[in-house]
């Protein structure tokens, strides 16, 4: 049985859920908010001595070959429960004891995926594999913005946390630093952010990888002035989307990337600069796909399956 972990809005699960039923293999999908309304055994040994039950339907961990860590809810505690920050949390340490016990049977162990979220060690590993890489600082000081602006056209990026929560949540973007003043120092100072030299961008590159599979794609974000520099900002579903193939070096380098951060999925993404040269970015290793499904007909939801099924062949052996 494969074992999906996610949460119950999540579009990008649903092709995969398409897929499993398609080819009639056996999955649970784990909405982990629901999770409080389960009853959840764990005995002390052996790790595969779980189970989770909803009414009915029932998994246990014997019976687990392999798992998907997509984007699980935080644990909703029942309505009307007392100490309910409590009841959440304890909720929480069940799922990471869970994952750690199914340790050899992800896709992307969720440990490892925390690792390779770190965006300053991602940037680093592709300087080593010989990968080109924009100028790039790390900084909460204004006098390293400021000089690193005055090198050229520059932007600035989250480090790691780009979603604002609150009554309305606002997402940070990619955002060009067009003029820096002394009075900008009290904001900068006030949490670190990613400085790069801005590379004049072609198109921007798409990278999916699925075990040993590419699956890259060019959007084109240049068309409108709204996605130049950042081509996620306001969702444009009509920027062109095209398949292209890329050096056999540049693909090696990203499975060598892949490799380094031990990972068997992540999306990777690139500019294109004026003169056909690839430039990486960052690794998203939990990246959305399903949209990247949808306008180019990459079968990316059966490549994720077949690499769960060959997971699952490996554990039983």
């Amino acid at each position: 049985m494969i074992l999906l972990v996610t949460n119950c809005r999540d579009i990008t699960t649903d092709y995969v859920v398409a897929e499993l039923k398609k080819r009639g293999v056996a999955y649970f999908r784990l909405n982990t908010e629901f999770l409080p309304q389960a009853l959840c055994t764990m005995d002390a040994y052996p790790k595969n001595s779980w189970s989770i039950s909803f009414g009915e339907k029932c998994i246990l961990g014997r019976n687990v070959g392999s798992a998907y860590f997509r984007r699980p809810g935080i644990p909703e505690a029942v309505h009307g429960t007392n100490e309910e920050n409590y009841v959440e949390a304890e909720w929480v340490s069940f799922l990471k004891s869970l994952y750690a016990r199914l340790s050899g049977a992800w896709l992307n162990d969720p440990a490892n995926i925390f690792l390779a979220e770190d965006k300053p060690r991602q940037i680093l590993i592709a300087h080593e594999i010989g990968l080109k890489v924009p100028f790039t600082k790390i900084t909460n000081d204004l006098h390293v913005v400021k000089k690193t602006t005055e090198m050229g056209t520059t932007i600035g990026k989250p480090l790691r946390q780009a979603l604002l929560a609150g009554e309305e949540e606002k997402v940070i973007f990619t955002t060009r630093l067009d003029e820096i003043r002394d009075e900008d120092a009290e904001a900068i100072a006030t949490a670190p952010l990613i400085v790069q030299t801005e590379i004049v961008k072609k198109y921007d590159v798409r990278v999916t990888v699925v075990g040993e599979r590419m699956f890259s794609t060019a959007i084109f974000s240049q068309v409108n002035e709204e996605t130049q520099v950042d081509w996620r900002k306001n969702s444009r579903s009509d920027l062109e989307h095209i398949r292209i193939q890329l050096p056999n070096e540049i693909n090696e380098k990203c499975l060598e990337l892949m490799r380094r951060l031990n990972l068997r999925y992540a999306a990777i993404d690139f500019i294109c600069d004026q003169q056909d040269k690839l430039w990486f970015l960052e690794v998203n290793p939990n990246g959305q796909w399903a949209w990247i499904e949808n306008l180019t007909g990459y079968p990316i939801a059966s490549a994720i399956v077949d690499e769960l099924e060959g997971i699952a062949c490996e554990e039983s052996n």
